[in-house]
């Protein structure tokens, strides 16, 4: 199956190129020339990845596609593609998972675009997982009564045995704790 991307730039020459080598390269390619058009398909498909430049018709039109990614219920990656890059931590609280730096060589922008995807499928993967867990309906431990319980079923737990049972043997010059086994 290929992986699905959606391309937002308003410079048609590069919606053009990046198509062509992202289909080249065994992607399936959307394009829109608007940060509007954008928004719009993320709401009627869904997506991998959505690489998005920064200023299209409005200087704020990257940040409302990257805003509606982010809402997407289908979780894709997202790239910001700019020929002016800005800080690390300002791309990333505009909510981007990466920064492509315009222009670039064909290769390098290839394996940032493989690299970002192996990160996002992994830790979507691992949020999954983590998901499913917490919301399991089986327990797997029993609800104890009391602390008297909770520490027999601890022992029992650790070690498959029933617990030890300690005995205090006291004497006028000494007190010792002494281990005795449980007949069983």
């Amino acid at each position: 199956m290929k992986r699905k991307i959606l391309l937002v730039d308003d410079e048609v020459a590069v919606l053009l190129t990046l198509k062509a080598v992202l289909e080249l390269n065994q992607f399936d390619v959307d394009t829109a020339a608007s940060g509007r058009e954008g928004r719009s398909k993320l709401r009627a498909n869904s997506y991998h990845m959505v690489i998005t430049d920064m200023r299209m018709e409005s200087d704020s039109a990257g940040v409302e596609v990257i805003s509606a990614a982010r809402r997407a219920s289908y979780h894709p990656a997202i790239a910001l593609l700019t020929a002016f890059p800005i800080a690390e931590e300002d791309w990333q609280s505009l909510g981007a998972d990466r920064m492509l730096i315009k222009p670039t060589h064909t290769k390098i922008l290839l394996q940032q675009i493989e690299k970002l995807l192996a990160e996002h499928e992994a830790h979507h993967a691992i949020r999954s997982v983590s998901a499913a867990k917490s919301t399991s309906p089986i327990s797997t431990t029993k609800p104890t009564t009391n602390k008297s319980d909770a520490k027999k079923n601890s022992a029992r737990k650790s070690t498959g045995k029933k617990p030890t049972k300690i005995l205090k043997i006291t004497s006028r010059a000494t007190t010792k704790s002494v281990p005795t086994q449980r007949a069983t």
